[in-house]
């Protein structure tokens, strides 16, 4: 039997009366209804009841909210309704819809609260329930920490059970056969003598029908798409090389624009000469935009060209100059002043440090680029006092409500349309180059712009993950580890990005200490302090955010205690492990990878574990130690996520995301010489290379009973699990990244 959802019927996001020709369902939201998007611009023959699906003539659309910058979200949020609702999976639509509080995410916000994951207790419970008010309450309508299946899989599941009732009851009405004599299959009810009745047939009178209060989900018995493999709607576009990102569109009477802004972040403009760029064959425009200026051209290549022509007059930086400088700021941080958080104080570390040897290690992770394969654009046009905007975003309401700050105009009349995404990892939660797009556009009234960033305008303006660096000490006893004492300084990510979005952050960052302080490991006594470094250089949230440096920081003086112990690094993890799913996944990845078998001459293996995002991860790196360098074999990855919704998409974000630690663990690192990023393009800010990247093999537990999200998981142990190979290889301690410092790779 499906499990009986109620749904209070106020609680429904009720919109007007039917409007001939289509219907659209939604989810319910909290007491106080939020309006439905789909009432505000309805077409002729379409109608809206609630958000998330829409029936008219062409057939089924389901609005799917959560933006695709390639990890496949479209595709999940679309199953998670088809489930319910009986869609033929190639009969499907999928449309991002318009900005909206209706679309909030009420998981995202729980990663900042002072609560592990393994945390169950019923003020963890009920903070992180309220974590999902706030979000409603603030509107945030976001793509970002492993969230959109967290969010979406049982709200998603109800809004297509919710249309599916629906739709029974208008067949049952327009028939007379009873509704429990009626079933639904492939976008049709289906009526006892076999004749079948289309969903869109049955739209105008669905849409006169009160929801029911109550809906029964499918038992998983009767699943046809969750948990099973199914291919990604963009599959064949994209196999094709004619799916449309942003970066791709063209309008009728559109300019192409580029800028450039001071390469020292947030350092303005004394002047500028733009003699030279006028001459340039193309350009139509030179346009003064905040901090730098804008050139309108015939296309993309000639404003690059006209733009870097130009002869600018930067102001300073008002961080440190060059990265030594930013390494002693950070350095500097270890004081009472800039304590932030002391999250786990468990035992008595320093009674610890009396009786018994102390080890000490001190590591530091860079600066890193998110450096998506797409550089920045949008197309903006500002026409009859109405404001449209086509770009690939993470955070649509709030461009719409930048947008409505910037030009006065009322939201009503403000359109974002998201775009496929050729990348982010976090680069598109920040909108500075639709800002810049929109300044152009209120200088070009009537005229659709453009505007690309170059590769170097990317790079150099990207708001990195920040630099971090961690004070280790410990001691072990019989054997065993007895203390571990770590201190993490660096720059607020969280305070950072939350002020650029006009959003409060109030509290310690947990950002700072995220994948330390909440590992499941019972040391006896363990105390993890967060620092808070001044803010340099603007930062954001890059993927797996803090965990991505802390993962390694913590796994990596864990590993030295472990050998300093005498100790096998899968067993004394095991030993340690206070987590029943955390304990499994370790479990999972010594089987996997057959810890403890002879690999042979000169093959050797490391590991690493990270519990960040709910989610817990282990891994284990096989490299061979070559005459030449280190060459990466193969990576295992197990981990515990509750419900794989789909394997094979599964299967490549975690690849996808073991290659991104890896390859920047190895190679990548952003610097600053007099406030500017010193890489500015890919040739200088190196990854894995094709013949350098591993075998990787994949297991997805599903031992818990809560559903988590992947896209950032597998980044956290990447590093520290090939750091660890690498020592058994060689007995040398890497304690900074990258890697190629220290060993080459082959």
């Amino acid at each position: 039997m499906g499990r009986m959802k109620t749904i209070v019927r106020r609680t429904f996001l009720i919109g007007s009366a039917a409007i001939v020709g289509g219907v659209a369902f939604g989810y319910y939201a909290y007491k106080k209804p939020i309006a439905n998007p789909l009432l505000d611009d309805l077409a002729d023959g379409e109608a809206a009841i609630t958000p998330y699906v829409r029936i008219d003539q062409s057939g089924v659309t389901i609005i799917t909210p959560r933006a695709d910058k390639g990890q496949g979200t479209y595709s999940i949020q679309a199953a998670l309704v088809a489930e319910e609702l009986d869609i033929a999976w190639e009969d499907i639509q999928v449309d991002p819809g318009k900005p909206s509080p209706a679309y909030y995410n009420a998981t995202v916000l729980g990663e900042g609260l002072p609560f592990a994951a393994v945390d169950e207790s019923f003020l963890a419970r009920n903070a992180r329930a309220f974590g999902g008010v706030l979000g409603k309450v603030l509107g945030i309508q976001i793509t970002g920490g492993s969230s959109t299946v967290p969010d979406a899989y049982e709200k998603l599941r109800i809004a297509g059970a919710v249309a599916r009732e629906t739709l029974l009851l208008a067949a049952a009405q327009n028939t007379g056969v009873a509704r429990d004599q009626l079933s639904t299959k492939d976008g049709a009810v289906i009526l006892p003598d076999g004749k079948s009745i289309l969903y869109t047939s049955l739209a105008q009178t669905a849409a006169q029908i009160d929801p029911p209060s109550e809906v029964a989900l499918k038992p998983e018995s009767e699943w046809r798409y969750i948990g099973k493999e199914m291919p990604r709607i963009d599959i064949l576009a994209k196999s094709t090389g004619t799916l449309t990102y942003g970066i791709d569109m063209i309008m009728d009477g559109m300019v192409h624009a580029s800028v450039r802004t001071n390469p020292r972040m947030g350092g303005g403009i004394n002047s500028y000469d733009d003699t030279a760029a006028r001459k340039m064959r193309g350009v139509q425009k030179i346009i003064p935009i905040t901090g730098g200026a804008g050139v309108i051209a015939d296309n993309t290549w000639r404003a690059i060209q006209a733009v870097n022509a130009i002869e600018f007059d930067w102001k300073d930086a008002s961080y440190p100059k060059n990265s030594n400088l930013m390494w002693k700021t950070v350095a500097s941080s270890f004081t009472p002043k800039h304590k932030d958080s002391r999250l786990k104080n468990e035992g008595d570390v320093e009674a610890a440090f009396k009786e018994n040897k102390v080890i000490k290690a001190e590591y530091r992770i860079p600066y890193l680029a998110h450096a998506p394969l797409e550089p920045m654009n949008a197309i903006v046009l500002l026409k009859d006092g109405r404001l449209d905007i086509w770009t690939g975003t993470q955070i649509p309401l709030n461009m719409l409500q930048t947008a409505e700050k910037m030009t006065g105009l009322p939201a009503e009349n403000i359109h974002v349309h998201v775009q496929m995404m050729g990348g982010s990892f976090g680069r598109r939660l920040e909108d500075q180059y639709v800002r810049q797009t929109i300044e152009l556009a209120q200088a070009m009234e009537g005229t659709p712009i453009k505007m690309t960033w170059s590769r170097e305008e990317d790079m150099t303006h990207d708001f990195p993950r920040p630099m971090q660096m961690s004070s280790a000490w410990g001691t072990v006893k019989d054997g065993k580890v007895e203390s571990y004492d770590l201190a993490i300084a660096a720059p607020s990510t969280t305070s950072s990005q939350l002020g650029r979005l006009g959003l409060p952050a109030a509290g310690p960052d947990i950002a700072i200490v995220a994948a330390a302080w909440d590992q499941p490991f019972a040391i006896p006594h363990h105390r993890v302090t967060g620092y808070r470094a001044p803010e340099m250089v603007p930062i954001s949230s890059w993927r797996s955010v803090g965990a991505s440096g802390n993962g390694f920081l913590y796994n990596a003086f864990l590993d030295e205690l472990i050998h300093e112990a005498g100790a096998d690094p899968l067993m004394e993890r095991l030993r340690l492990c206070n987590h029943d799913l955390s304990r499994k996944t370790l479990e999972a990845v010594g089987e996997m990878s057959n810890w403890g078998s002879d690999l042979g001459p000169n093959r050797f293996r490391g590991l690493a574990f990270s519990l960040s995002f709910g989610v817990p991860v282990a891994e284990v790196i096989e490299i061979t130690n070559t005459q030449d360098g280190i060459k990466l074999d193969k990576v295992f990855v197990a981990c515990e996520v509750g419900k794989v919704l789909d394997p094979i998409n599964f299967e490549n974000q975690i690849q996808g995301g073991v290659i991104w630690g890896l390859g920047h663990a190895m190679a990548a690192e952003l610097t600053y010489d007099d406030g500017i990023a010193e890489q500015n393009n890919y040739d200088g800010y190196e990854s894995m290379r094709m013949y350098q990247a591993p075998d990787i093999i994949v297991r997805g537990l599903e031992n818990g009973t809560d559903v988590r999200g992947i896209g950032e998981p597998p980044v956290p142990p990447a590093a520290p699990a090939l750091a660890a190979a690498i020592f058994a290889a060689t007995g040398e301690r890497i304690r900074e990244l990258p890697m190629n410092k220290t060993v080459d790779f082959v």
